[in-house]
């Protein structure tokens, strides 16, 4: 894969670079992009306003996580508006979707891949350029979000935040593309193997409703067949049994990218958070109720990153492999 290779020789830019250029041009421009892009900023100033309004009720004075206040505009809410947290969780997908369903199947058929690939340029160049192209788009628009919210509570707080505090939002942003890049690389698989555009963004929101709704029912009809249900079951059954249960319900729900991406955020941005899952009380015994560093949080959630990460190589590499065979002729 020559995904690097930029080099130029006389002047000329590299065909990989062009590529991207002309992707990013195309994806800035187009009005499914700006109407994406308006939706979100919209929300992003409603949760924004949400968690300034109601920053004050959220901090209380026995709160360890009060040195952290900074955090809570990602994370507070009165319930009127989902936090800024839960609008990118749902938000994301469909930006990733958006940015990749059509990445290869529009261009094959209006004839223009067939052109691109007969000029002297590597047909892996096109489909890492688009790739890149819209990760480029996706990590600016993050970081500008990230950003805006910082700057806007700096102004309205009059507090900068803490280093680890701005720690912790950079490595929530990184962790939000890294999300949003596992849903546009399964878009682009779909787009290399359906021919219609339409076939394959109803395929990616087939799995993103799934995922987002229907996985949720199932595992709830599961630990309703599994967990003891009459009283006299309940108080027979052991701590262990119970936590064992709950802790297998867990690692089902992981299957979901939703459920991993919730709770790497929610370790991220809420540092008193421990332990993700259920737990016994000899677990918890000793244990003091104060905000772990960046370092330990970042050990809790590095599973979760790296089942991401993981992913999201595995939805590119199939997509990569199933591109260098396609045929690419116009019919």
């Amino acid at each position: 894969m020559k995904l690097f290779d930029t080099s130029s020789a006389n002047g000329v830019k590299h065909p990989f670079s062009v590529i991207v250029g002309k992707e990013i041009s195309d994806h800035i421009r187009s009005w499914r992009f700006i109407i994406l892009v308006a939706i979100i900023l919209l929300t992003c100033f409603g949760s924004l306003y949400t968690s300034l309004t109601n920053l004050e009720k959220v901090i209380k004075p026995t709160d360890p996580e009060n040195a952290f206040f900074f955090l809570k505009l990602f994370t507070a809410s009165d319930g009127t508006l989902p936090s800024f947290l839960v609008f990118i969780s749902f938000l994301g997908p469909l930006l990733g979707i958006s940015l990749g369903f059509d990445a290869i199947n529009t261009e094959h058929n209006r004839g223009t891949l067939s052109r691109v690939l007969a000029q002297p340029v590597h047909r892996d160049y096109l489909i890492n350029a688009k790739f890149v192209a819209a990760l480029s788009v996706i990590s600016v628009m993050f970081f500008a979000l990230g950003f805006l919210v910082i700057g806007c509570g700096l102004i309205a707080i009059g507090i900068p935040p803490t280093a680890e505090e701005f720690l912790r939002i950079v490595f929530f942003i990184l962790l939000s593309i890294c999300y949003v890049a596992f849903w546009l690389n399964l878009a682009i698989l779909f787009s290399v193997q359906f021919r219609q555009a339409a076939t394959s963004a109803l395929a990616c929101i087939a799995v993103w409703l799934f995922f987002s709704v229907f996985y949720n029912m199932i595992i709830a009809l599961v630990e309703k067949a599994m967990m003891p249900q009459s009283e006299m079951a309940m108080m027979m059954a052991s701590e262990r049994q119970i936590v064992a249960i709950q802790r297998f319900i867990l690692n089902l729900m992981r299957v979901s990218p939703s459920q991993l991406f919730s709770d790497a955020s929610t370790t991220l941005l809420m540092p008193n958070v421990r332990i993700l899952g259920p737990y016994t009380m000899e677990q918890v015994q000793g244990a003091i109720p104060s905000p772990l560093p960046l370092g330990q949080s970042m050990l809790i959630v590095w599973s979760q990153l790296t089942a991401l990460v993981a992913g999201t190589f595995v939805w590119f590499g199939l997509s990569y492999l199933s591109f260098m065979r396609k045929e690419v002729r116009s019919r």
